[in-house]
């Protein structure tokens, strides 16, 4: 526990001095509060009105499959490329609590994200709570990810490339999915869309939740699990290598 603290306060002072990272917190929701600010619905023919998504919910989306996936990857391979890693293995501090160090500030700064999506969104009560644990649940395997990325990447210029692909697909694959039978199928099984279909069925007036909430959130805890189990193996076998 006192290593987790430790890890933790570093990873802190670090976030709040680098405000290339904090302005990517702010960026995505600010984009969509401007978004649909300008929005003219006068303007916009109903029909097409009707088939655009929802830009809080698809920036929320982008956020939290796309955005933190490279941030995190950096601060890893960071780690690792100044040897701090090294010397954190070698004094015994455990994957786990390496990953509650780094990874609990990234979670909690994204929770305020997450909380200003919400409002943009005008959920609430109820549905704001499901809408934000759905952010979060997306946000918990975005940072295993880019944490297993950042382990098995030589430098933060090597973890950057890698993550990015990656983090492509799974930001903008389930507005992919929305046009092809196949690729939704594909998208199915990935935390992201499953949080479309969450987010999607918030939206629907008259939505109560049902079994389809629970299979959503099942599989979206089921990619953190496995998320989990690649980072403990890339961790244990790269790590001393940074």
């Amino acid at each position: 526990m006192r290593s987790v603290k430790a890890i933790f306060k570093k990873q802190l002072k670090d976030t709040i001095k680098n405000m290339t990272t904090l302005i990517q917190f702010a960026l995505f929701p600010a984009v969509a509060f401007i978004i649909m600010s300008v929005m003219d619905t006068d303007v916009i023919p109903e029909e097409m009105l009707a088939a655009m998504p929802n830009m809080a919910i698809m920036m929320a989306s982008i956020f939290a499959g796309m955005g933190l996936v490279p941030l995190v990857a950096g601060i890893i391979a960071e780690d690792r490329e100044k040897k701090s890693l090294r010397f954190l293995i070698m004094a015994g501090v455990k994957p786990s609590a390496y990953l509650l160090g780094v990874g609990g500030v990234i979670f909690l700064v994204s929770m305020v994200t997450a909380i200003a999506f919400g409002f943009i969104s005008d959920f609430s009560g109820q549905n704001m709570w499901i809408f934000v644990a759905t952010i979060m649940s997306g946000v918990a395997a975005s940072i295993l990810l880019g944490a297993t990325i950042g382990i098995i990447s030589k430098n933060q210029q090597a973890a950057t490339g890698l993550s990015m692909p990656v983090a492509m697909l799974l930001g903008f694959g389930p507005m992919m999915a929305q046009f092809n039978g196949t690729i939704a199928r594909i998208m199915h099984v990935f935390y992201t869309q499953q949080f479309n279909v969450v987010a999607d069925n918030l939206t629907t007036v008259g939505y109560t939740p049902d079994t389809s909430l629970l299979q959503s959130f099942g599989i979206m805890w089921a990619n953190v699990g496995v998320l989990a189990v690649l980072f403990i193996v890339a961790y244990t076998r790269k790590g001393l290598k940074g």
